[in-house]
């Protein structure tokens, strides 16, 4: 299978000053290149899995932002990242009606880096590989209509049991160090994400 198109949304060439946000921790340069290698890797099992072709990735809408990118109500404290659900992407001006589902994984760099200084020998990749792929599979349900954004508190935790099942057996057949490790210990993480729509 083709593999999907580079979204070449995580290098960041500079750094935005944002209120109250200049003493969370972010990433430095080698760990967004992990987390770019994460997120190729994240699209490659995606697109195997449900068969998802070079062309029809570009029906998916969505960026991957670290949090040197991310606005102040896009950070918070609770969850790995925060998917942020947008009429259209708020960055690009479209013209007319042209509005359409898009979805921006905001990823918390504060709230993994921690975890990874909890965990002691853990290196980003298999952790960054899990909540990357985790997310996008999020996206792809929501993109396909297989789940609803909002839903209650019970629909959502039925949901968070399925994406763990299907981003553990994603990564289950993936020669990659700790993985195994990051498999066991996360699949019951419930502080993965939040979900929020844009005011």
């Amino acid at each position: 299978m083709e593999n999907p198109p580079s979204t070449g949304i995580i290098i960041i060439l500079f750094v935005a000053w944002l209120p109250g946000m200049n003493d969370l921790l972010y990433f430095d340069s080698e760990q967004i290149e992990t987390v770019n290698k994460a997120t190729i890797l994240a699209e490659e099992l995606i697109s195997d899995h449900f068969k998802i072709s070079f062309s029809e990735w570009k029906r998916y809408r969505y960026d991957i932002k670290t949090l040197k990118s991310l606005r102040p109500e896009e950070v918070t404290e609770k969850a790995f990242a925060q998917i942020v659900k947008y009429v259209c992407n708020p960055e690009r001006k479209l013209r007319g009606s042209l509005h359409t589902d898009y979805y921006k994984i905001c990823l918390q760099d504060h709230v993994i880096l921690k975890a990874l200084s909890r965990e002691g020998d853990l290196p980003l990749f298999p952790l960054a590989a899990y909540i990357v792929t985790h997310e996008l599979i999020h996206v792809v349900r929501f993109s396909r209509f297989l789940q609803s954004f909002l839903v209650t508190a019970e629909e959502q935790e039925r949901e968070e049991a399925l994406v763990h099942s299907l981003t553990h057996e994603l990564l289950s057949g993936v020669s990659i160090p700790h993985i195994n490790y990051v498999l066991d210990v996360y699949i019951h993480c419930r502080n993965m994400e939040t979900f929020r729509t844009a005011d």
